[in-house]
């Protein structure tokens, strides 16, 4: 889970499903510089298991055949697969 190799595929992933920023507006371009400056105390947080991510934006998407679904966009600290546990 906190492989380099997982860390560096999750912006591609992000990008390659068209994801959007969430609540802090954090592009994957911007998380990348981001999580460089700031993964110290992101993995300390993630190993005592005190991480606690941001509020996720909701957003409603149409189903193809009627209806809709509700999606959670993290934001782009939460985004990364660290933080989601994948």
């Amino acid at each position: 889970m906190l492989s380099a190799e997982n860390l560096g595929r999750a912006p591609w992933r992000v990008r390659a499903n068209g994801g959007a920023p969430g609540v802090d507006g954090m592009t994957t371009e911007e998380l990348v510089p981001w999580l460089r400056e700031h993964w110290a105390p992101v993995r300390q947080a993630l190993d005592a298991g005190t991480y606690r991510p941001s509020p996720v934006r909701r957003v409603v998407i149409p189903k193809p055949g009627g209806g809709e679904r509700l999606l959670g966009v993290p934001t782009g600290a939460a985004n990364c697969p660290v933080a989601q546990g994948s």
